[in-house]
């Protein structure tokens, strides 16, 4: 089962993006009517937006997943760069530009006219390095690799990855020990050399086999795989890893003994693909560089694909969409409420990111041995005052310590699945202590909310209040309790009508 552990571990990278950069941007708007000047049509703007396009996309989707990022890359001295550096500055990016002279910024505008692309237009040109960049270049891939868990190679063949350069960063990769994930896009695979992982698309590696590939045939995987170690062999690579859009993705090792590992793709809703194969390298590189299993790491790769074409324009995807997407994943033909359930550590995780997006963050705790109208009445209650519940429950040892040996009456494990089942919560923590204030000072809670505790008996809430948070009273229904409930079963074994 995919975890969500990769992804906790993502804020421990530094990841060290080279490659070519652009501008892009996006012009919104409608067309109602035809130019009186020509046949075409008028294209009216109402919103206009840019980012970081080509290896910058890559380098914002690891910002996105909050992983630490560096880029080496060349832009010209105009008012596209100033922008292209503005927006590494507000991603941490950590960047070294070459600046050729009379070089301009690659930017593409895209107009867009209810969510369906009308056209695209391209300022660009191609770069030619003289020795003194080359040379400059070197120096700056040389200074950052210490610094990097894995390098990720972005080639959109505007100039900067060059048979040369691409051999030189490869060579010293290699002497640095680092691990180089590339996104190829030439058909001459001898400049990816000495690479770990290229990453080419089905029509790319048509293009390099010189063969056709049938995704729907019987022997497709036996076909392709053949296939790719000629390759492999004829340009010492080390794996092939072969995107299908639509048909999943494939790996393949240079290594005859191990098998290629293929996943198939969920059908989306596709609004567009920008950048899709940007997210693939950024969360495939990442997963790769925390060690994660290259299966996992291609499950992971694919559910953010798959949130982005999803997306309008060239987008990310965020730790909590992708933690959504595995818990939806591992969700499939099982109990979803117990994905519900998490570690402290990983409420800690899941709360800070939440926050980060602006959310309101809710809490509650109890034993809830025996459920009742009272326990529902209290989490409607609590998660009116925020957007996420977060519901501590003690653990069977915290119930014997407070209540006796004879307690709980249901296991901590029914307990929290009972829980996570409802609507109202969003996650359960199981805890050990008496009270739940040390999961209180982890979590932080914007709310806190509980029936049937005022605040000088409320340990939980006297820390919520010391660093500015909301206490809710809730009003508590009468008649409703776990004590009630025994109490009648206790009287119906009196009365002879309850075996037990």
């Amino acid at each position: 089962m995919l975890s969500t552990t990769i992804i906790n571990s993502f804020k421990n990278l530094k990841i060290l993006c080279i490659g070519d950069i652009m501008l892009d941007k996006f012009l919104y708007g409608e067309v109602d009517r035809i130019s009186p000047e020509a046949p075409v049509p008028v294209f009216k703007i109402t919103k206009e937006k840019s980012m970081l396009g080509g290896t910058g996309n890559v380098i914002a989707n690891l910002a996105s997943l909050r992983i630490k990022t560096m880029f080496i890359g060349a832009a010209g001295n105009d008012e596209s760069c100033v922008m292209l550096e503005r927006f590494l500055n507000e991603t941490g990016c950590e960047y070294s530009l070459i600046k050729p002279e009379n070089y301009p910024t690659t930017t593409k505008i895209r107009m867009i006219a209810s969510n369906n692309h009308i056209v695209r237009a391209d300022k660009e040109t191609d770069l030619h390095l003289i020795p003194k960049e080359i040379e400059e270049l070197k120096n700056f891939v040389d200074n950052a690799l210490p610094k990097c868990h894995i390098v990720l190679l972005s080639d959109y063949k505007k100039g900067l990855l060059t048979q040369e350069t691409t051999g030189m960063i490869i060579e010293l990769c290699k002497k640095h020990n680092k691990k180089i994930l590339v996104d190829p896009k030439e058909k001459d695979f001898s400049k990816y050399s000495g690479a770990d992982i290229v990453k080419p698309n089905l029509k790319e590696f048509e293009l390099v086999s010189g063969e056709k590939f049938d995704t729907g045939a019987d022997d497709f995987k036996d076909k392709i795989s053949f296939s790719a170690r000629k390759v492999m062999k004829n340009y010492n690579i080390s794996s092939l890893l072969i995107t299908l859009s639509k048909d999943g993705m494939i790996y393949i090792p240079s290594d005859t003994e191990q098998e290629s590992v293929y996943i198939s793709a969920e059908a989306k809703e596709v609004f567009d693909v920008s950048g899709a194969g940007d997210t693939s390298l950024a969360v495939l590189g990442a997963s790769i560089a925390t060690g994660a299993y290259i299966n996992d790491a291609m499950k992971l790769a694919n559910l953010a694909s798959g949130i982005v074409v999803g997306k309008l324009g060239t987008a990310c995807v965020t730790p909590s969409e992708l933690k959504n997407a595995i818990i939806a994943d591992n969700a499939k033909g099982k109990l979803s409420q117990g994905l519900k359930i998490i570690s402290a550590d990983e409420a800690v995780e899941i709360a800070s990111e939440l926050k980060s997006q602006g959310k309101i963050i809710g809490f509650t705790n109890g034993c809830f041995d025996v459920m009742h109208l009272g326990h529902i009445h209290s989490f409607a209650g609590a998660k009116k005052e925020c957007d996420y519940l977060f519901v501590g429950i003690n653990s069977d040892k915290s119930v014997k310590h407070i209540k006796g040996e004879q307690f709980p009456l249901q296991d901590e494990k029914t307990r929290a699945y009972v829980a996570a089942s409802l609507e109202f919560v969003d996650y359960v923590i199981l805890f050990d202590e008496d009270t739940a204030v040390e999961l209180v000072k982890k979590i932080k809670p914007d709310v806190i909310a509980k029936e049937g505790l005022s605040l000088q008996n409320w340990p939980e809430a006297q820390f919520v209040t010391s660093y500015g948070g909301k206490v809710v009273e809730l009003e508590r229904i009468e008649d409703y309790s776990t004590t009630s409930v025994l109490k009648k079963i206790d009287n119906l074994q009196k009365d002879g009508v309850l075996n037990v």
